[in-house]
């Protein structure tokens, strides 16, 4: 009877079938890039990326031999041990060139698309070499790693000369030949370990591995501690000092922790930090529901019904409470210090979901996947609940249970999206333990998250353009925050940044049905900001000009909507609107006394071309013909009040002047930061429907002030039902324009909607327009759990 190898030489020789597939995959992948690039060719296209085609096409050809055999060496120096010496975690943050930094973002982008397409893999194969070789877990450099593997891709790719716009060009190709080359890898190396006897199954739930105890919150600046590195490894996200750096390089709102010096959150996204004087029915709402569950909590939990703050001096370190107390009294919006958890739990709950993010079955969006998800999250709720160390921790983690399995059977969700939000249970799990406020503040950020995904996927069409670009960027959103598992509120409120980006370029770049409409908004939003503009400098203009009334309303109310629209279409310094402007100066000089027989005669001489701009000017702006009479006839008036003497003089210097600041208005115009911007100056838009653009200005019932705060928080991407001419149908929340004085509605035909704040709120207080949810996803799963909480409230502390 033959007897299995020594396990050491074992799991070399399982690195040698590991490597042996990579080696022989490399061959296909540089025929293949080219390949690519040959179809590419073959298609329409602009002929500056026709040139980058062929110039990749050229240098691939050229060095892509070299680029094989550079990648074939440091694979079978792998296998040798002759790993080359990695950066020190301390060391990841210094000074490095701009080459340096765009190497490690492309070898961050290819990681993190290597360590989703072959996470489940390579855990298995994790737990198979941690059989053989004794060790909690592999080294942070072993060549197993996908982003160890991606460094060595993207350093030989940097070594046959060939560049980051090539990568770029090709990245897309790239990662999925990797992806599938490392898959293959890692299959035929789990097969071969299999054949030999190693852990034929993989049983994770009896996997309580302790481990050393990571403060959440330990990416400070974008960057890891070596303890949140090991953990982050571990978990397949394959991590590292470097991708921390990329990873901070490309966010689009910054670092991770928010600052160079890991500050709070920035505030004024949540509305306990804007503390409205007024709270709209959604917000108190979810303030009702979460005031229930805490009043539930403190009733059957010791200790859950306490303050944050109160709860963290008890639990955290020496000292701790007390600075929280000091924060609070001074007034500081900090967010509360995070908790210790358990050292046990903290394990558990990362094998719990290295456990769910494995492929539950052929079809993820199948009844049959979640069914299996929900069987999945009650097994490992039992095993997290033994390896809790708190009656808290237990209560945390049952409620946290019973709103995913809400979520999970919430039928308005679409399968396949309700089987990413599986996968953050984990995640909100840890949080939720970590941080004293998640069941008590409304606006977390990992709630909102939830929230606002919840909100633009209820219902969507994945026929539709934007049910596919939704579906893919939540589960990338879901991916990031699995990377980054010890870094608490900051995560959820980077990807929240970051979908909230995604969803404003979606709309306005890539969805047909909204971006028309919008352009067309943006249009209009210029328009009446320009006007506000105009009114406002030219009440400072004339403050001590003596013009009759007549004349500044016409000047204040239709001439700056005039200057606007020209300004708008033909540019600021055209000769068009520079036209506008001197017919304004001579309109305020005609209505000046005139006295002298040759200032008179000045007038009249003038007076035929005067008129004719502004008629022209007035239908440029679309007025129409008898409301131009109307004004062409009280100018009349206050002209022959100037012939008569009637009129107060100006002097020439003092309209020197004038025409001169007319003709730099640009230059001074304030911005509306700057202006006390009230609803009362946002003007009547109405008259400017286009094909396309449907403008909402009457209707509604007057609003109260709460209602024009739940219009101001209407998040982009949310559904609706409108009742609008004659026509009750389903749009959605496109486009919000500045200081949120605009908002355009899309129905998924493209018929586009446009609201003034004032007028929106009007709506809702009429019940014209009603969010297609009642209530937000996690408010509603919260409410969910209170009512399985009030039937069975031991299930707390079981």
């Amino acid at each position: 009877m033959s007897t299995r190898p020594p396990l050491p030489a074992l799991a070399q020789s399982a690195r040698r079938v590991y490597l042996e597939v990579l080696v022989r995959g490399s061959a296909s992948v540089s025929g293949a890039l080219i390949e690519t690039l040959h179809q590419r060719l073959l298609k329409p296209a602009e002929p500056l990326k026709i040139r980058a085609i062929r110039d990749t096409l050229a240098d691939l050809q050229q060095h892509g031999a070299t680029w094989q055999l550079g990648l074939i060496s440091r694979l079978r120096k792998t296998l040798k041990g002759e790993e080359a010496a990695r950066v020190p975690a301390g060391q990841a943050l210094s000074l490095v060139a701009d080459d340096t930094i765009e190497r490690e973002i492309i070898a961050a982008r290819l990681a993190l698309s290597l360590s989703a397409d072959v996470q489940w893999q390579f855990s298995d194969l994790c737990s198979r070499m941690q059989t053989l070789s004794g060790q909690p877990e592999i080294a942070a450099d072993d060549g197993l790693r996908p982003a160890v593997m991606a460094r060595h891709w993207v350093d030989a790719w940097r070594d046959a000369e060939l560049g980051h716009a090539d990568w770029q060009l090709l990245q897309a190709a790239i990662h999925e030949e990797f992806g599938l080359w490392l898959g293959d890898a890692y299959h035929r190396c789990n097969a071969w370990l299999v054949e030999q006897g190693v852990l034929p199954e993989v049983d994770l739930r009896p996997f309580i591995r302790r481990s050393h105890s990571v403060a959440p919150g330990a990416l400070i600046g974008g960057s890891f501690t070596e303890s949140t590195q090991r953990r982050t490894e571990h978990m397949g996200g394959a991590v590292e000092p470097a991708l921390a750096l990329a990873a901070a390089a490309v966010r689009l709102a910054g670092s991770l922790g928010g600052g160079a010096q890991g500050g709070p959150v920035e505030p004024g996204v949540g509305l306990s930090a804007r503390a409205p004087t007024e709270r709209s029915p959604a917000s108190a709402q979810a303030s009702q529901v979460m005031q229930q569950l805490q009043k539930v909590l403190q009733r059957h939990v010791p200790g859950m019904g306490e303050s944050p703050a109160v709860q963290a001096a008890t639990l955290a370190p020496a000292g701790a409470g007390a600075a929280a107390g000091a924060a609070a009294a001074a007034g500081e919006a900090t967010p509360p210090e995070p908790l210790r958890v358990s050292p046990r739990l903290q394990a558990v709950i990362e094998r719990a979901q290295n456990a769910l993010q494995r492929p539950v079955a052929r079809e993820s969006g199948s009844p049959v996947a979640l069914e299996d998800l929900r069987a999945r999250s009650q097994a490992f709720k039992q095993v997290l609940k033994q390896a809790a160390a708190s009656p808290q921790e237990r209560a945390t983690i049952e409620v946290v249970a019973m709103m995913f399995q809400s979520i999970l059977q919430d039928e308005r969700l679409p399968a396949t999206v309700r089987v990413w939000f599986a996968r953050l249970q984990m995640p909100v799990l840890r949080v939720a333990v970590a941080e004293p406020d998640f069941f008590a503040a409304d606006d977390h950020p990992a709630r909102r998250l939830i929230d606002r995904m919840g909100a633009c996927a209820l219902g969507f069409d994945s026929a539709q353009a934007l049910g596919e670009v939704l579906e893919r960027e939540i589960k990338r959103v879901v991916q990031v925050v699995e990377a980054y598992p010890d870094t608490g509120r900051r995560v959820f409120q980077t990807v929240l940044t970051e979908f909230e980006a995604f969803l404003a370029n979606f709309f306005e770049h890539e969805n047909p049905a909204s971006r028309k409409g919008i352009s067309l908004a943006q249009q209009v939003e210029q328009r009446e900001t320009l006007a506000i503009q105009y009114t406002i400098e030219l009440r400072k203009m004339l403050a001590d000009v003596p013009v009759d009334d007549s004349l500044r309303e016409f000047l204040f109310q239709v001439w700056a909507d005039v200057l606007a629209v020209t300004a708008v279409r033909e540019g600021g310094q055209s000769e068009v609107t520079k036209t506008m402007k001197r017919a304004a100066a001579d309109l305020i000089w005609s209505a000046g006394a005139k006295v002298a027989p040759d200032e008179r005669v000045e007038v009249i001489r003038r007076l035929p071309i005067l008129l004719k701009t502004l008629r022209d000017g007035m239908g440029h702006a679309g007025i129409a013909a008898k409301k131009q009479d109307e004004h062409i006839r009280r100018l009349n008036n206050v002209l022959a009040a100037a012939f008569t003497a009637k009129a107060a003089p100006i002097s020439r210097d003092r309209l020197d002047e004038l025409k001169d600041r007319l003709q730099t208005l640009e230059s001074m115009l304030p911005t509306l930061n700057e202006a006390d911007l009230d609803e009362g100056l946002i003007r009547d838009i109405s008259g400017q429907e286009t094909e396309g653009l449907e403008v909402v200005s009457e209707g509604g019932s007057p609003p109260s002030a709460a209602m024009l705060a739940w219009a101001r928080e209407l998040p982009l991407g949310s559904w609706f039902q409108l009742q609008y001419r004659n026509r009750m149908e389903t749009v959605q929340l496109a486009w919000t324009g500045a200081r949120h004085q605009m908002l355009l509605f899309v129905s998924p035909q493209g018929r586009a909607v446009l609201f003034p704040l004032q007028r929106l709120a009007a709506y809702l207080q009429a019940h014209l327009i009603r969010p297609a949810q009642d209530e937000a996803l996690t408010v509603r799963a919260t409410r969910d759990a209170l009512a399985r909480l009030e039937r069975d409230p031991e299930a707390l502390l079981r």
